[in-house]
């Protein structure tokens, strides 16, 4: 059973490589948070994406009705 987002979207099993001291910090954050360390990590992706690109890219547009900065 694929696992899906809050927007229906199916989610793909990923994996990454970190450095001991890189997936203790992980960690730490998620417990912090209390989010599982796959969430955390789409989070902090998530909050980066939209500070860098806030009206999206080409490909990735902002949801409907969103507040987009210039």
């Amino acid at each position: 059973m694929k696992k899906t987002s809050g927007n229906g979207r199916a989610a793909k099993v990923r994996s990454f490589s970190a450095t001991d001291e890189d997936a203790a910090m992980l960690d730490a954050v998620a417990r912090y948070h209390g989010f599982s360390k796959s969430a955390t990590l789409v989070g902090l992706v998530r909050r980066e994406f939209w500070r860098l690109f806030p009206a999206g890219t080409g490909d990735i547009k902002p949801a409907r009705g969103a507040r987009v900065k210039a």
